[in-house]
C-alpha cells in the first residue's frame, strides 16, 4: 500500500471530509477523534473500462444505472466511450437506494426516513445508506461503506498504480502530540525510494515545519500540502531521524507503479528450505508474480513457507483462492470450499468461491494466461506474518486453509477481523463499495470480526528490512518452526514495542468478489 490519499486526521491533524466515503475532498483543518482517509486529487489517469451493471435479483433500480447529471464525454482506458447517459442527480440517487435495498448485507437497518433530496451530491447520500448500529463495544457496526473516484480505482486494481511518493506509513495510537509517524514500506524506484527515505525513518519536519509538536493551524496546513500533494511533479522537503541522524529528503510527487510481491527467496534451514514472500496487495497485477513465486520454491522443493501478509489489507478473492490453492494443492483442495458467500435474504444462494486450479487471467500490464494450470506446493502447514493491518482478502486466506485442515500458523499481531466482501459498483464516475456478504469456509466459520489471534506474538520490527533473517516477526516464525514455540525474547519485545497502526484508507482494506467466467 502507497500512502497518498490520506490527510494526517484525528491527533490535531485532519482533513475535511464529506462522510467517510474517501470522495476526494480540499484539505481543512478540523479537530476528529479518528483518522479519516481521503483521495486528493492528482493529475487524470485513464479511465475503467466499461463496466458491467451490478448482478442483482430484480431491474427496479438498474433502470436508472448510468442516467448521470453530468454523462462523462471523454474515452475511458480502452479507447471507447462511457456508458453514461444524460440522467439528473435524483436518478443517481435513485440507484443508489435501489441498489443498497437489494444487496447490501444489512438492508433492514438502513434507516428509512432518509431523504435524497436532502443531500447535494450522490456520494454524501451514499455515506448514510448503511446500518446506524454499533456493535456491543459501542463501534459502529459497519465501518467499511465507501466511495472512490472510478478512474482511480480501475488505476490501483488493475494496473497497480498511485499517485504520491511511495512510502507508506505507521503511527503512535496515542492523540495528539508528540506525535510519532515511521516509515514502514518504500516502494522500489518511487520518489521517496530515490530521495533515500527508508523503513523505520522517524518523521521530523515537512517544509521545514515542526511534524512531531506543532498544533498552528496554518503550520498543520503546510504539513498535509507537503505529505499529501496534489499535483504531478509537485515537490517538498521531508526531514527524518534515521537511528540519530537526521536526513533530509525532496521527494516530487509522481504515479508510482507499485509491486505487491516483492523479496521472493529461498531461506536455507538446518532442518530444510523455507519460502519467504513479501505479499502487500491482491490485484490484478498480483496474480501472475504469485504464480511465478510459487513455481520458483517448487522447484527449490522447499519444506516450509512463510508468507508475508502484514501489511496486505486484502483485495480480489479470486487471488486469495489461487494462493490458497498453491499452498496447499489438489489432495486437500478438490471439491472443497474456498469461500462460501453468505447474502442478505433477498439474493438467492449464490454457488461457493471454490480453491482456484486455473489463472483467472486478470487484465494487467504482465497478465496470466486464462485457464493455465496454477503450480501447487502441497503444503499440510504454513505460517503467515500478521498484524492488525492484515485484512479481508488476506484473512480469507487463513481461514479458508483451516477449513480444509491445513495447519496455519500466524506470527505477528491480531488481524484486523473483516469477514465481509463488495462487488465494486460504478455509476457515473464513483465506484461504491457497499458490503454485500459474509464469507464462511468449508467447515461453515467466518465469525472472526475481532480478527485472528497470533500464534505467536511479535510486534513489527521496523530497524529491519522485509525479508532479513533477522527481523523480528520472521526470525520468530523461523524459530517458531524449529521449536513448535515462541522464541523467549517474544515477551520481552512485546513489552518494550510502541504500538503502532497503519496509516491507510478503507480502499486498501477490502475483500472483492469477481464474477466467474
Amino acid at each position: 500500500m502507497i500512502l497518498s490519499r490520506f490527510a494526517i486526521a484525528g491527533f490535531a491533524i485532519t482533513f475535511a471530509l464529506a462522510g467517510c466515503g474517501g470522495s476526494p475532498g480540499t484539505p481543512a483543518v478540523q479537530p476528529a477523534p479518528e483518522p479519516v482517509p481521503v483521495p486528493t486529487p492528482s493529475e487524470p489517469l485513464p479511465g475503467p473500462a466499461t463496466p458491467e451493471p451490478p448482478s442483482k435479483p430484480t431491474t427496479v433500480f438498474l433502470t436508472h444505472w448510468n442516467l448521470c447529471a453530468a454523462p462523462r464525454t471523454e474515452m475511458n482506458s480502452n479507447n471507447l466511450p462511457y456508458p453514461d447517459r444524460q440522467g439528473t442527480l435524483a436518478d443517481e440517487m435513485t440507484f443508489l437506494r435501489g441498489w443498497i435495498d437489494e444487496s447490501y448485507l444489512w438492508y433492514r437497518e438502513v434507516p428509512a426516513n432518509l431523504r435524497a433530496e436532502d443531500y447535494k451530491a450522490p456520494v454524501d447520500y451514499f455515506n448514510v445508506l448503511k446500518t446506524s448500529a454499533l456493535t456491543a463495544s459501542g463501534k459502529p457496526k459497519d465501518k467499511y461503506h465507501f466511495s472512490y473516484d472510478s478512474a482511480r480505482w480501475e488505476a490501483l486494481n488493475s494496473k497497480g498504480v498511485e499517485f504520491g511518493y511511495g512510502v507508506a506509513w505507521s503511527r503512535s495510537t496515542n492523540a495528539g502530540a508528540p506525535r510519532t509517524w515511521l516509515v514502514t514500506t518504500v516502494e522500489p524506484g518511487a520518489p521517496a525510494d530515490a530521495a533515500g527515505l527508508r523503513r523505520g525513518d522517524q518523521l521530523l519536519t515537512v517544509d521545514g515545519v515542526d511534524f512531531v509538536n506543532t498544533a498552528d493551524a496554518d503550520a498543520i496546513a503546510k504539513i498535509n500540502a507537503g505529505l499529501f500533494p496534489k499535483t504531478l511533479g509537485e515537490v517538498h522537503q521531508l526531514t527524518v531521524n534515521r537511528k540519530g541522524t537526521i536526513v533530509h529528503a525532496s521527494l516530487a510527487a509522481s504515479s508510482v507503479s507499485t509491486v505487491p510481491v516483492k523479496n521472493t527467496k529461498v531461506i536455507d534451514t538446518p532442518t530444510g528450505k523455507v519460502g519467504y514472500l513479501t505479499f502487500a496487495n491482491h490485484n490484478a497485477v498480483s496474480e501472475l508474480q504469485l504464480i511465478e513465486s510459487i513455481e520458483l520454491f517448487k522447484a527449490a522443493q522447499i519444506d516450509d513457507l512463510v508468507l508475508d501478509v502484514r501489511y496486505n489489507g486484502g483485495g480480489l478473492l479470486y487471488i486469495a483462492s489461487q494462493l490458497a490453492y498453491m499452498i496447499a494443492g489438489p489432495d486437500a483442495t478438490t471439491d472443497q470450499v474456498f469461500e462460501q458467500p453468505i447474502h442478505n435474504d433477498k439474493i438467492t444462494r449464490k454457488p461457493p468461491i471454490p480453491f482456484r486450479a486455473t489463472a483467472y487471467g486478470f487484465a494487467a500490464p504482465r497478465r496470466a494466461t486464462a485457464g493455465m494450470k496454477l503450480p501447487y506446493l502441497g503444503l499440510k502447514r504454513v505460517t503467515l506474518l500478521t498484524t492488525p493491518g492484515t485484512c479481508s482478502a488476506s484473512e480469507s486466506i487463513i481461514n479458508s486453509l483451516r477449513g480444509v485442515d491445513v495447519e496455519v500458523n500466524l506470527v505477528g499481531g491480531q488481524t484486523c477481523g473483516k469477514p465481509y466482501a463488495f462487488t465494486p459498483t460504478p455509476n457515473c464516475g464513483t465506484t461504491y463499495f457497499a458490503i454485500e456478504f459474509m464469507g464462511v469456509n468449508a467447515k461453515g466459520f467466518g465469525d472472526f470480526a475481532d480478527g485472528f489471534a497470533p500464534t505467536c506474538a511479535v510486534p513489527d520490527d521496523l530497524d529491519h528490512a522485509l525479508g532479513d533473517t533477522q527481523e523480528g516477526m520472521l526470525a520468530a516464525a523461523l524459530k517458531y518452526r524449529e521449536t513448535n514455540a515462541c522464541p523467549a525474547p517474544a515477551a520481552a519485545m512485546r513489552a518494550s514495542a510502541r504500538p503502532l497502526q497503519l496509516v491507510r484508507e478503507p480502499v486498501d482494506e477490502i475483500s472483492i468478489y469477481t464474477r466467474p467466467r
